[in-house]
Parts: C-alpha cells; sequence; structure tokens
C-alpha cells in the first residue's frame, strides 16, 4: 500500500505492425514519441520529449534507430 510502486512494464513494440513515429506540435512546439499503425493510423503515445535525453531514452527502451523514426506535424 504506502511506499510500494508499481512497476511500468513497456509495451512490446512489433516492428511488422507499428512504426516508430515523434508527432510535433507546428504551434508550441510539444514534441511526443510512440507508434503509428499504418493500416488503421491510429497513433499510440508513450512519451513526451522534453529534450535530447529524453530522445536517446525512446531509442534505448524500445530498440529503435534514429533514421527508423517518421516526424509528422
Amino acid at each position: 500500500m504506502f511506499g510500494r510502486r508499481k512497476r511500468h512494464t513497456i509495451p512490446p513494440y512489433n516492428k511488422d505492425r507499428k512504426v516508430p513515429v515523434i508527432r510535433s506540435s507546428i504551434c508550441t512546439g510539444e514534441q511526443v514519441a510512440g507508434f503509428k499503425d499504418p493500416v488503421s493510423g491510429r497513433f499510440e503515445e508513450l512519451m513526451l520529449l522534453r529534450d535530447s535525453r529524453d530522445l536517446q531514452e525512446f531509442l534505448r527502451r524500445y530498440q529503435v534507430e534514429e533514421s527508423e523514426i517518421k516526424r509528422e506535424w
């Protein structure tokens, strides 16, 4: 109850069915990293990117290369 934290499990990433995407806001510049299903177009938001360290954490956590990431506005 007190002092115990739930461990957050990392959702699995299926490279065949999802594409890594960074969504950027034109107005505020806010960036969100996640995965998009190319068939349905559904975006799954996973991390807020505040700086380059957050981007590196996303790449490390999900074993994604920076060249694989697509950007959307």
